[in-house]
């Protein structure tokens, strides 16, 4: 039997097993990587920015033929088609909506309306108030050392700031790998863990074996953050490539972004009207200036060349400062297996029962 402390109200709103979150990462968290770790007892999440209508319908439905647990599913929400996206979620019965940027009230209330669990993504207190006061479920709050777009402040401090703010379910995201920082959140006040490099970092995962290897090869201190991806802050593996871009100015790194940027409108076959409009949406919701806007398409070819086509040398791999603490490739399922037991044992010592000792 799960040990009661385990039993969150992470377990209880969503219906898994186990507090543990795989992320939404583009171009990893496929339908066998959500569906692996849902069937462990976690939520697994699909990540819908880096496709079209179409393959994120495909990658809904061949998660639900290898899965009758819940599982989520991550959207941009400024993607310009993002309300036929939750409609499709809602006719497909997807039990989760997360978000790589904070949704607005209308989107919110539209999916909970529908029965689905609104689950945004925070860096900051007064954004996870913000999202609160609109209806979610509960927030994923991303530390400073996590991979991907993050912040400064680190999981250790911002987490309890935004558990002190909000009174819905709080998972802690940057820095974990293991039972023992599961406990530590858990202690905190979180209701769970999500984890990206670590997921990325399994059997399950798409990603090319050489490339993984690469990420197993890094210590801690081998990552950078750079806004030269996209425009945001990034924490990507520190490569040659990587510390070349991040040395780049806006005018030296433009030409480069506006080439991805063409390239990816290809790849998804993504018309010229839908690209105007999600550029306008950007550039409104987030507040971002033209050139961030250009920057901004131009992370998923970057990434697609590092994840999709294993050519690191020109692409980036997106990855926390958990690297430095992950040596092997376990399946997601053994992986969540393990979290949970090393939790148990921790927290079998640190609260023993009568006449046990401590």
């Amino acid at each position: 039997m799960t040990h009661p402390a385990l039993r969150t109200r992470l377990c209880e709103l969503v219906g898994i097993d186990y507090p543990v979150v795989q992320t939404g990462m583009g171009w990893v968290a496929s339908a066998k990587l959500v569906s692996a770790t849902a069937n462990a007892g976690g939520l697994g999440i699909v990540a819908a920015g880096t496709m079209d209508y179409a393959q994120l319908e495909s990658a809904i439905l061949e998660t639900r033929e290898r899965t009758d647990r819940p599982f989520g599913v991550n959207l941009r929400s400024d993607a310009p088609d993002i309300f036929e996206r939750a409609d499709l979620m809602i006719r497909h019965g997807v039990a989760v909506a997360s978000f790589a940027l904070a949704p607005n009230e209308r989107l919110i209330k539209k999916l909970k309306d529908a029965g689905l669990i609104c689950i945004p993504s925070v860096g900051a207190r007064r954004h996870a108030e913000k999202v609160a006061g609109w209806g979610a479920d509960a927030v994923l709050v991303q530390g400073g050392e996590a991979g991907g777009h993050t912040g400064e402040v680190a999981t250790t401090i911002l987490l309890p700031q935004v558990i002190d703010a909000v009174d819905i379910p709080v998972i802690a995201a940057g820095g974990f790998f293991d039972g023992r920082g599961l406990v530590a959140a858990l202690a905190y006040g979180a209701a769970g863990v999500a984890m990206g490099t670590r997921f990325l970092l399994t059997s399950d995962s798409p990603v090319p074996e050489a490339v993984k290897r690469i990420y197993l090869g890094k210590q801690a201190t081998d990552t950078l953050r750079t806004t030269q991806i996209d425009g945001h802050p990034h924490r990507v593996l520190a490569t040659d490539f990587t510390h070349r871009m991040a040395r780049t100015n806006v005018l030296t790194s433009l030409p480069r972004a506006i080439a991805n940027a063409l390239r990816f409108k290809r790849l998804l076959g993504t018309p010229w009207i839908d690209l105007i409009r999600e550029a306008l949406s950007m550039r409104r919701s987030q507040e971002l200036s033209w050139s961030q806007v250009v920057m901004a398409a131009n992370a998923p070819m970057l990434l697609k060349a590092s994840m999709v086509d294993g050519r690191p040398e020109g692409g980036v791999m997106s990855g926390g400062q958990v690297i430095g603490v992950i040596d092997e490739i376990p399946s997601a399922k053994d992986l969540i297996d393990r979290i949970v037991r090393e939790a148990e044992s921790i927290l079998e010592r640190l609260a023993p029962g009568p006449g046990e000792a401590g």
